[in-house]
């Protein structure tokens, strides 16, 4: 009987517990093999064990639920872990770590869901002989060896929900409204939810923006009647002549990665410095994590099930150093070497964009 491990890593998303459950159902109901879940990411693996027994009770009732009902961690990396010695923060690699706690455990091979962070050390720990399966999660979609991520489609409905409201409320009071939203490097969700959610003007990290342009456009729409303008910027986005705006909070030297936040702060200002529009107020909405929570969309609960059969039936093959991937409506694999060499990002000349501009949203250039 084999003994399969799963963990969760990076940011939560709708769909996680989906996968979960379409692991422990295919594995322990089709196979009668073990489920172990780590807990906290591979966190659960470096402090210690930290895990539980997963059995066909234990993920009963969770495919609605949003989360991971074995936690999360986007600190704990182990290429790259932060070592206090001396008052000062040393970053190592204790991949060894997880590998020993992992032969600890007695696990015949490892699940790892994640992004494109969790992923590229799921690589790594296969490298170092580790038998490991992949499995893509992220809102932010910008994994290119898969054709969407399970997560994206509920994290562009809340978006789109969102900017539903607000057009009521920016209507009502002739305002500007700048809605930030999540992304990181990718416009993928500022963009289709900008498109779904009727929003004038979207701005990509991918292409960026003029703010002299996007004043023009507010003033265009004014004159045209609509005294009113909805703006979806992604947390990438930077202006023509600025670099991306990073967010400093308290805690967040632990990861080692900057967090991105503040690009509608910095848009509005620069649009209450537009001479043609200054007496229209401008308002900022940051969505944040609410993009994150909640129930997940069917599409994702049927995809995080797929995944996580799939997943199994790579391990029952012993094909490992795979990540599972939706191609078309068929899911497959691809190496996890493939799938962390480089981002899925917006095409500035692809259909969807050309297709925004033609239905007269302003892109920011």
């Amino acid at each position: 009987m084999k003994t399969v491990a799963i963990l969760t890593g990076g940011g939560d998303c709708p769909g996680l517990n989906a996968v979960i459950r379409g692991v422990v159902r295919s594995a322990v109901g089709q196979h009668k093999w073990r489920v172990v879940g780590i807990e906290d990411g591979f966190d659960g693996l470096l402090h210690g064990l930290c895990y539980r027994e997963l059995d066909l009770k234990s993920v009963r009732g969770i495919l609605q639920l949003g989360g991971t009902l074995l936690g999360t961690s986007n600190h704990g990396n182990p290429l790259h872990y932060p070592v206090i010695e001396n008052g000062e923060t040393h970053w190592l690699d204790v991949s060894d770590q997880v590998v020993e706690n992992f032969n600890r455990l007695g696990a015949d091979a490892l699940i790892a869901v994640g992004g494109d962070g969790t992923l590229k050390i799921a690589q790594h720990l296969y490298e170092l002989g580790m038998n490991v399966v992949g499995i893509p999660k992220t809102i932010d979609n910008d994994l290119k060896a898969t054709d969407v991520t399970f997560g994206y489609n509920t994290a562009v409905g809340v978006v789109t929900e969102a900017l539903d409201r607000l057009h009521t409320t920016a209507e009502s009071h002739h305002r500007v409204m700048v809605v930030e939203v999540m992304g990181r490097d990718a416009g993928w969700i500022a963009l289709e939810s900008g498109i779904a959610g009727g929003a004038d003007v979207i701005l990509l990290p991918e292409i960026p923006y003029n703010i002299e342009r996007i004043c023009q456009a507010i003033q265009k729409r004014r004159e045209s009647g609509s005294r009113f303008s909805i703006i979806v910027a992604a947390e990438g986005a930077r202006s023509r002549h600025g670099q991306q705006v990073v967010q400093t909070m308290a805690g967040d030297s632990r990861s080692g990665v900057e967090r991105l936040g503040g690009v509608a702060q910095q848009v509005a200002d620069e649009i209450r410095q537009c001479q043609d529009i200054q007496d229209m107020e401008v308002r900022t909405v940051v969505l944040g994590h609410l993009q994150r929570g909640g129930s997940p969309s069917p599409f994702d609960r049927i995809l995080g099930s797929r995944f996580g059969v799939k997943a199994v039936d790579l391990i029952a093959a012993g094909d490992y150093g795979k990540m599972v991937s939706l191609r078309g409506r068929n899911v497959g694999s691809t190496t996890l070497a493939e799938a962390v060499d480089s981002l899925n990002l917006v095409d500035p000349c692809g259909e969807l964009v050309n297709a925004a501009e033609k239905l007269g949203i302003m892109l920011g250039r």
